[in-house]
């Protein structure tokens, strides 16, 4: 038995569902059986059972599910006490899209940090599943989840469903991504026709919630051409993009200073009207460190950044 197993037990009390217990913890239904099933041998016990109105808890069940619930209580509550006694330990956990603005917030955030204390810093890079699930199942406090406003209702309901806390960071439109040395870069007015010969780079790993990944990957990618390349992290469109000279991106609007160190240029294009949200989420009930506030002070300048440069 161990923590996990608890996690998983009072989730599927709290669904009535095996499915649906899979569902939010990311994880496939078979697994959590075998888990549950793991846990119920070890301790000796039949936690639920299966009925045709769904899933009921045993009497030996409630007792086990009401002892766990106080200890993962209490794990939280130790974690919390540690976090406000131990001020010589600089802790940030956070996931976040793979985007400029945030690493320059998070850079700054390094920055300004004492180097003679203790640290311990964790910065994922990765898509909304991944950023939710870090703070789910793993040690992460804080995540950035990115989708289309019209995917916003999706969202919303998750996050819900998941007592997840949320802060809007910044609404957006994408803007083009390319070399100096690209076709269309010294272009004053660029169409939707211009990229028809041109490389699109894109992430390749979407998500929406309850949507089907065809589905997302369709109203997530460009129609401006059929030449794509898929990457999952942010150095290869670099090199992509400089030695490339075809390629381009769809991204959200960087500094001044992140394109002219690598020496890129961004382009709106008129016609493109999808709009992006970038959104803070945390778990309910975790109080914001000083450092959180810290990093969210720079996350707000260097959003502003971004904007000024679009002008």
């Amino acid at each position: 038995m161990n923590l996990l197993h608890l996690k998983y037990a009072v989730e599927v009390e709290r669904t009535r569902s095996f499915t649906g217990a899979a569902a939010n913890l990311f994880m496939s239904q078979p697994n959590l059986s075998r888990a549950i099933k793991e846990l119920e041998e070890s301790l000796g016990i039949t936690i639920f059972k299966r009925t045709s109105k769904g899933i009921v808890t045993t009497t030996q069940g409630e007792e086990f599910l009401f002892q766990a619930k106080n200890i993962l209580r209490q794990i939280d509550e130790i974690e919390e006490q540690y976090r406000k006694d131990t001020p010589e330990h600089q802790n940030f956990n956070i996931s976040t899209p793979r985007a400029c603005y945030i690493t320059r917030a998070f850079t700054s955030l390094v920055n300004s940090l004492d180097s003679e204390r203790q640290m311990d810093l964790n910065y994922k890079e990765t898509n909304s599943s991944r950023a939710i699930t870090n703070i789910l199942q793993s040690n992460y406090n804080l995540g950035i989840i990115r989708y289309q406003t019209s995917f916003e209702s999706y969202f919303l309901k998750m996050m819900e469903e998941k007592d997840l806390k949320h802060q809007d960071i910044w609404e957006f439109e994408y803007v083009a991504l390319m070399d100096r040395s690209h076709p269309l870069a010294s272009k004053e007015n660029i169409s939707k026709d211009d990229f028809k010969d041109c490389i699109e780079i894109v992430h390749g790993d979407p998500y929406v919630p309850s949507l089907q990944i065809a589905y997302v990957r369709k109203a997530e990618f460009s129609d401006l051409t059929d030449k794509k390349i898929f990457i999952y992290e942010r150095g290869t469109q670099y090199d992509l993009l400089s030695d490339v000279p075809s390629t381009f991106m769809w991204v959200s609007p960087l500094p001044k200073d992140v394109l002219e160190r690598h020496n890129v240029v961004q382009k709106r294009l008129p016609g493109i009207s999808h709009k992006y949200k970038d959104v803070l989420i945390y778990r309910n009930g975790y109080h914001l460190t000083p450092i959180d506030l810290r990093f969210m002070e720079e996350l707000e300048k260097a959003k502003n950044e971004a904007i000024e440069c679009l002008h």
